[in-house]
């Protein structure tokens, strides 16, 4: 708290040094732990994303994702990867560091299994195309976010009633499709998820000061690692709609 009375606020010689390093530590220990605190969070993130692409990439190769989705059961596929936002989300104070860490892998390779369905309908090379410059948009959205003084709070507000507004719309184009639409879907949805990674990288940085040294900087890492798995993974699908060629 400061002292606004202070009678010398121009302190010199050893004690005002002597605080002067400590405070000047104090910083580095800060932006050290907060480095490590993101680390962890990206390292999350991509190994996630590595998991659920070799899971995808060698359910599609097998032939049983052809003929699953071709079954009843594709929706069991689609809708699981819900279940386990669902059960991380409501598990993040009750569960255990690792079983929340267990239940984020499971998710990764549930992920993976519906995501082999991209396999089905888009060719390997414009996959692979579109999969890196996602890569190379979040890395740039995400360093922003990270950098950037400029409090993105207000932009976060309106993103996530962008969302609902998407799914909202989504849900309409599937029971009444109307002619480029879907174009319109695609695109604004990846704007809203590029902004929304750019806005969770900074909540996700200055929730450090809150959780650092705490037992939730682990939890809040891996919570925040599946925002940025969700972030990526949305805009990949909706760019892959638009730069994708189909089989």
């Amino acid at each position: 708290m400061a002292i606004w009375n202070d009678p010398q606020p121009t302190q010199t010689g050893f004690g005002a040094s002597s605080r002067m390093n400590l405070d000047a530590a104090r910083a580095a220990n800060y932006d050290a732990g907060e480095r490590r605190y993101m680390l962890s969070i990206y390292n999350y993130m991509a190994s996630a994303v590595l998991l659920s692409g070799i899971v995808a990439l060698v359910f599609a190769s097998s032939g049983l994702a052809a003929q699953v989705f071709a079954t009843p059961l594709r929706w069991l596929l689609i809708l699981a990867p819900l279940g386990f936002v669902f059960a991380l989300s409501a598990g993040f104070n009750r569960m255990a560091t690792s079983t929340l860490q267990a239940c984020f892998w499971g998710f990764a390779v549930v992920m993976g299994l519906s995501l082999s369905s991209i396999f089905l309908l888009y060719t390997g090379e414009s996959i692979a195309v579109t999969f890196f410059a996602t890569a190379g948009a979040f890395a740039g959205l995400s360093l922003f976010g990270y950098t950037t003084k400029k409090s993105l709070s207000g932009l976060g507000s309106f993103l996530t009633m962008a969302v609902w507004g998407l799914l909202i719309t989504m849900l309409i184009g599937m029971f009444f499709p109307v002619p480029g639409l879907a174009l319109v879907i695609s695109v604004a949805g990846v704007l809203i998820f590029a902004g929304l990674t750019a806005y969770d990288t900074q909540q996700l940085k200055m929730m450090y000061g809150q959780v650092a040294g705490t037992p939730y900087e682990q939890r809040v890492a891996i919570m925040g690692s599946l925002n940025l798995y969700l972030d990526f993974i949305n805009m990949f699908q909706f760019l892959l709609s638009l730069l994708g060629d189909r089989r």
